[in-house]
């Protein structure tokens, strides 16, 4: 079973920046990470996708060209670059990775402890 954790949430104002990190313990046959977020009394959502292996990535459209997730395989990290961030982007915000291929939602089942971001003025 993987390990991971989050970490770099925080407060920040409307129009600011944060950049989170999920530490994975292995990283090896792993087909995509993702983040999702979780707001109290909600489900958690998908955010964003990068395929292991290709490099490719995948956005929610409400964070469409301020978010972007990348891998660092030497050093097993998992980052979400937060830029421009909104009010309603405030949730705690957790990885996840899946050695399945499709990559759909619902093959991501196994997560961190969370990292809070909250967004206000």
């Amino acid at each position: 079973q993987v390990q991971l954790v989050e970490s770099g949430g925080g407060s920040v104002q409307p129009g600011g920046s944060l950049t989170l990190s999920c530490a994975v313990s292995d990283t090896a046959g792993s087909e995509c990470m993702a983040w999702f977020s979780q707001v109290p009394g909600d489900g958690r959502e998908w955010v964003t996708t990068i395929y292991t292996k290709t490099g490719d990535t995948y956005y929610r459209g409400d964070v469409k060209g301020r978010f972007t997730i990348s891998l660092d395989n030497a050093k097993k990290t998992l980052y979400l670059q937060m830029n421009s961030l909104k009010p309603e982007d405030t949730a705690m915000y957790y990885c996840s990775v899946t050695s399945e291929s499709t990559c759909f939602e619902g093959d991501f089942r196994d997560w961190g402890q969370g990292t809070q971001v909250t967004v206000s003025s």
